[in-house]
């Protein structure tokens, strides 16, 4: 038996009481949808900045209603601190995802991602704090590591933020530490390697590119990069950061490790991974097998390669990913190819204006 496969079995005979930040987001809802079949009590908190209540109706389907019964929702922002006390109250373990994610996003608004991945952050940190929390679970990124040159990103080397976005993800790895040694909040962080799935957003200008791409093959619209297709990503599939998020909050012994990366330890160039969607949509539309890229400039603040050390997470928190990008794909390419933009949202009663989830490199 796994250490994944052990917790879910303590889970299931103890329940316990959560909170998830960014809960309508692209992976507080993969979170939630995971809690709610382990019958757990989650409460949740999103402002719906880029959150989509079509995502907490989508786990509802999934889950059904009796297990969708054991979720409360809470409609507030993590900058304000009142919103933050209200939704731990009562809470054991948080997953902390509400975030302005995107580094594109934080080079043309530094400020929105500062107040809301800095700020926000702070005041969940207390917030759980006085409401006397076990543990905060936190996301972080990738991005953290900035110009390091190092082709394998290992947690105790980073280098310089290239980003506000990078930037705003340090100061939370720095708070949390901070923190946790002055003011006893045990925390531990995830630096995400960019995360991909169902229900991650494919509009707007900062979308993913996964679902982006997928889309825009469906669609027979052009599918645009960034340089010249080199650069190279270690893509995870959401359900290994919901694995990774449920073993850390779950973990015991832990010292001074408190920083894990979450990937599958693969590297892949954009222009294999574009090669992989376009072949998977060509399998129910052929004509997009000849399907081409278009080139764009390089984006400001965007890293050359990014490949995840895995060790410290599988060796301290029993971290095993299930899926690899072909798995990935085979489960998420078919979503997108499916879904409808005019399904109809059901309505999700609410309390009370947290940033949700994204992917970011």
């Amino acid at each position: 038996m796994t250490r994944y496969e052990e917790v879910q079995e303590q889970l299931r005979a103890r329940p316990r009481n959560w909170l998830i930040t960014g809960v309508a987001g692209f992976i507080g809802s993969h979170l939630l949808e995971a809690l709610l079949r382990l019958n757990q009590r989650v409460i949740g908190l999103d402002n719906f900045a880029t959150g989509s209540k079509f995502n907490l109706t989508d786990v509802a389907s999934r889950v059904g209603q009796s297990a969708f019964a054991g979720f409360r929702l809470i409609e507030g922002d993590i900058r304000d601190a009142q919103a933050c006390a209200a939704a731990v109250a009562g809470a054991e373990l948080v997953l902390h995802e509400a975030a302005l994610a995107s580094v594109p996003r934080s080079m043309a608004d530094p400020l929105a991602t500062h107040t809301a991945n800095v700020d926000g952050f702070a005041n969940l940190l207390l917030a759980a704090r006085a409401a006397g929390v076990e543990r905060v679970v936190y996301a972080s990124s990738s991005s953290v590591y900035g110009d390091d040159t190092s082709d394998l990103k290992t947690e105790d080397r980073i280098g310089r933020p290239l980003s506000p976005y990078a930037t705003s993800k340090l100061v939370n790895e720095i708070y949390a530490d901070t923190f946790r040694r002055t003011h006893e909040i045990d925390s531990v962080g995830l630096r995400y390697f960019n995360v991909f799935g169902p229900r991650q957003d494919p509009n707007g200008a900062y979308a993913a590119v996964i679902p982006r791409w997928t889309e825009q093959l469906v669609s027979g619209k052009p599918s645009v990069v960034f340089g010249d297709g080199s650069a190279s990503r270690d893509f995870c599939f959401v359900d290994n950061v919901v694995q990774a998020n449920l073993l850390a909050a779950c973990a015991s012994g832990l010292g001074s490790n408190r920083v894990f990366n979450v990937g599958c330890g693969a590297r892949t160039t954009v222009l294999e991974l574009f090669s992989a969607i376009r072949q998977r949509v060509a399998a129910s539309r052929p004509a997009t097998q000849d399907s081409a890229l278009v080139h764009d400039p390089p984006r400001p603040g965007d890293v050359p390669h990014s490949l995840a050390d895995i060790t410290r997470a599988r060796e301290v928190l029993g971290y095993r990913p299930a899926y690899d990008l072909a798995a990935g794909l085979d489960r998420t390419v078919p979503w997108y190819a499916r879904k409808s933009s005019s399904l109809p949202l059901a309505t999700v009663s609410t309390t009370s204006q947290a940033y949700s989830d994204s992917e970011a490199p």
